[in-house]
């Protein structure tokens, strides 16, 4: 089988040699054929080229997709309703599509609300997906822990991305006179950004002083070599180092272990945000020794916008020692819920922290939230994130080449686009960033749009290709460049 031989390819380091015909709507549809995951198309509700125009609630979803991405279509033909047909939906490195088990979980949680009212803190209810309020957040965080590579004690689900980078740089950034830095990338999501700016102005420092941003080349690649040297020239200085697992504009992914034990080996707590790399590429974080991490859900996860978010904790930093009496365990910001639940609701203001990343909880989190996170969740036990690496490696390697067919065909007297990502796998996510020649951006946009085709752009002219291998497929892949092949003619 052709799929199984380029994912070996790609694993072992090298690239895939796809065939002549590789740029045909039939071989698309072959690769289809021999991918093990296209049932996981089925979980999910993909907004169709009809619901895509739709101006007002009206009660309906958009039509049931088989798995060859049309509605009532044989063998890859179209239904003759070309509205019913499934978009082409590539923006999932911003939003992913609501799995069907959503709303399963969120009316079960709201008929469990109705029914029992305030019991079902502490009771649930048969033939429910859902475990009790009480510990739904728990439950998450053990469905959540395999995607991350962490223990389900080091994994906590709560509040937002930015919030939990706040609460996790309260406890992990404590700046001295002399280490005082904070290391990150040139062109952070402006969030984190602000957060770390925030939090060195918290401490009553300047961040011109305090901040450290690494700068990419010509090309936005920041190699692994330029981020040890920066550690090199300001260790001495340096308290923490804080950088993307993924970066998101470029779709360049880090090499999170050398780094990870690079930095502590010279003095510096290690985090990283995982917005772009959580459900996206293998983590391992507790093997690779990362102290904290933050990502959202509402990415690859598919939780719903504005998701609640996760964080990780080593365990080292999770601990509570009680050998003396009164409970010792890393300084942080707290509140009630993450308090142990042997004495959460004793009310004596004698705070003993769960052990391990619960313990930074600080607030009751939203039942319906977490009802939504883990019927997002499911979907992901019903395969691994070696599989989903797996397939999206090749997907992305199809979706490169035919970018490469594009470049080769193209007559221009300049190239009408360049791919910014690296172009070695290993070093990407199942994002491909495209940066459009001057002039083309608003023009692929229409075509895109006339077309069915979401993704996600960024001014002045990059478009950020993402085909989830969750619920996109190979024809997708080809249905994108030809669409992309006809903006740009």
């Amino acid at each position: 089988m052709e799929f199984a031989a380029f994912a070996e390819q790609i694993r072992s380091g090298h690239p895939a040699k796809f065939p002549t015909n590789a740029n045909t709507a039939e071989y698309a549809q072959q690769l289809d054929a021999q991918d093990k995951l296209r049932h996981l198309r089925d979980e999910f509700i993909i907004p169709t080229k009809g619901s895509l125009k739709k101006k007002e609630l009206n009660g309906t979803y958009p039509n049931k997709q088989a798995v060859n991405g049309h509605v009532n279509g044989v063998n890859g033909v179209p239904s003759s309703n070309d509205d019913d047909t499934s978009s082409v939906y590539f923006c999932g490195n911003s939003l992913g599509v609501p799995p069907k088990a959503v709303k399963e979980y969120v009316n079960a949680q709201l008929e469990t609300w109705a029914s029992i009212g305030v019991n079902g803190h502490f009771n649930g209810l048969g033939n429910s997906p859902l475990v009790c309020w009480q510990d739904m957040a728990e439950d998450v965080a053990k469905k959540s822990a395999p995607i991350v590579g962490g223990l389900p004690e080091e994994v906590v689900m709560m509040n937002t991305l930015t919030a939990n980078l706040h609460f996790l740089l309260a406890s992990f950034y404590r700046p001295t006179e002399k280490k005082h830095k904070i290391i990150l990338e040139w062109r952070p999501f402006p969030s984190d950004h602000y957060v770390i700016e925030s939090q060195i102005q918290w401490h009553g420092l300047d961040p011109a002083k305090s901040m450290v941003q690494i700068q990419p080349d010509e090309n936005f690649y920041i190699s692994t070599e330029l981020i040890l040297k920066t550690i090199d020239e300001h260790a001495e200085e340096t308290a923490l180092l804080l950088l993307p697992g993924i970066q998101y504009y470029s779709g360049q992914l880090f090499d999170i272990p050398r780094i990870t034990e690079y930095a502590q080996s010279k003095g510096l707590v290690v985090g990283w945000d995982l917005a772009h790399a959580a459900g996206n590429v293998e983590l391992k974080l507790h093997d690779w020794n990362v102290d904290f991490a933050a990502w959202c859900t509402y990415k690859y996860q598919n939780a719903g916008p504005g998701a609640m978010a996760g964080a990780f904790v080593h365990e080292r930093h999770g601990k509570v020692d009680t050998s003396e009496g009164k409970p010792k365990f890393r300084h942080r910001l707290t509140g009630w819920y993450g308090g142990d639940k042997s004495v959460r609701f004793n009310m004596d203001n004698n705070f003993l922290p769960t052990v391990g990343a619960g313990g930074f909880q600080v607030s009751n989190p939203s039942a319906l939230d977490l009802a939504a996170l883990s019927g997002a969740l499911s979907v992901f036990e019903k395969t691994s994130m070696s599989d989903l690496r797996t397939k999206s490696l090749v997907l992305t390697a199809y979706a490169e080449h035919l970018l490469d067919g594009i470049l080769a065909d193209d007559t221009g007297s300049e190239p009408s686009f360049r791919v910014i990502t690296p172009r070695n796998a290993h070093e990407r996510g199942a994002q491909l960033s495209v940066l459009l020649k001057d002039g083309l951006l608003d023009r692929v946009v229409d075509e895109f749009a006339t077309a069915g085709v979401v993704c996600d752009k960024r001014k002045p002219g990059v478009i950020r290709v993402a085909p989830v291998p969750l619920y996109c497929t190979f024809h997708d892949v080809w249905r994108f460049m030809d669409t992309l092949r006809k903006a740009i003619a």
